[in-house]
């Protein structure tokens, strides 16, 4: 991966960790943006970072968010290395 893909995919996933964060802090109120927020983006991300190509089982673990942001921080740091 392109080193700048990989720091704009670093900012994506900055903003879809304090999205995840925010949801956490809310339990009572509705949360239903929030929610439809974070699974827009974290199909934005597959879709724009072909993340599928990275990492194989992303795809299967999109629905649960702390495995997907712990998958793309993989992708991250394996791609930083190079």
């Amino acid at each position: 991966m392109e080193k700048t893909k990989v720091q704009r995919l670093k900012k994506t996933l900055d903003y879809l960790e304090s999205k995840q964060r925010e949801l956490r802090r809310q339990k009572e109120t509705d949360t239903r943006s929030i929610e439809s927020m974070i699974k827009y983006l974290k199909k934005d991300m597959l879709d724009q970072y072909n993340l599928s190509d990275y990492h194989l089982s992303i795809q299967q673990e999109i629905k649960n968010t702390e495995a997907f942001i712990s998958n793309v921080k993989d992708i991250i740091n394996i791609n930083c290395e190079e």
